[in-house]
């Protein structure tokens, strides 16, 4: 798996972007690229990248993260640190809030972005409420690309339910998938599987991930 040297998450909440960013950053420092994780979403106090620290030092993944880290305060402080990252050698990883609003802090970026070169992933899920249907989820970015000042350059098909994902899961989210690049006019850049789920293979860009992120009742 080899991604762009500044990589931007996005999506619904509740798409599943933090475990796709997490396996983005393990799976490229295992190829011997450094990698930083931004954890740029000031929205949302649960399920960010900042609460897998332990994991991310264990592969010695740089992490940046905003002043509430670690905590459930909702405060949107950014550390300067984070307009470093542009000049940083190896790659970096954006992990964005969700939705319009989380988006707005890449914003202050943007111009930043396009003059380094970037890709922007929008994550996809047809099991997420409000985001279900093609027609909603294209709507759904028109929203973040509109608060962010970019442009998304590819989908990521994470369709799952959680521990209840089977292989009918995701082969039934694959017209779903392909209506929404349609109506967006960007590609398919992976379809997510999570490892040890067998009988899968027939389908394009293929990306095993580990399920990192669960839920407290899990």
């Amino acid at each position: 798996m080899k991604i762009h040297p500044l990589t931007i998450i996005c999506g619904h909440y509740g798409t599943g972007k933090t475990n796709l960013s997490l396996n983005l950053a393990v799976d490229t420092v295992k190829t011997g690229v450094p990698v930083t994780l931004v954890d740029l979403d000031i929205v949302n106090p649960y399920f960010r990248s900042s609460d897998y620290s332990r994991l991310l030092e264990e592969h010695n993944i740089k992490l940046i993260a905003p002043g509430s880290a670690g905590t459930t305060l909702d405060v949107p402080a950014l550390s300067a640190e984070i307009y470093s990252v542009f000049e940083r050698e190896g790659n970096v990883i954006f992990d964005v809030g969700g939705d319009g609003v989380g988006a707005t802090v890449l914003g202050r970026f943007s111009s930043k972005f396009i003059a380094h070169g970037y890709e922007m992933l929008y994550v996809i899920n047809h099991y997420r409420p409000l985001a279900s249907q093609a027609e909603d989820t294209a709507a759904l970015l028109a929203e973040i690309e509109a608060t962010s000042r970019l442009r998304a350059t590819g989908i990521v098909n994470n369709s799952h339910l959680m521990k209840d994902t089977t292989c009918q899961t995701i082969i039934d989210s694959l017209e779903y998938a392909d209506e929404t690049a349609d109506r967006l006019g960007i590609p398919i850049k992976m379809t997510t599987v999570p490892k040890g789920l067998n009988g899968i293979s027939n389908i394009p860009d293929l990306y095993p991930i580990s399920i990192y992120v669960r839920t407290p009742w899990d």
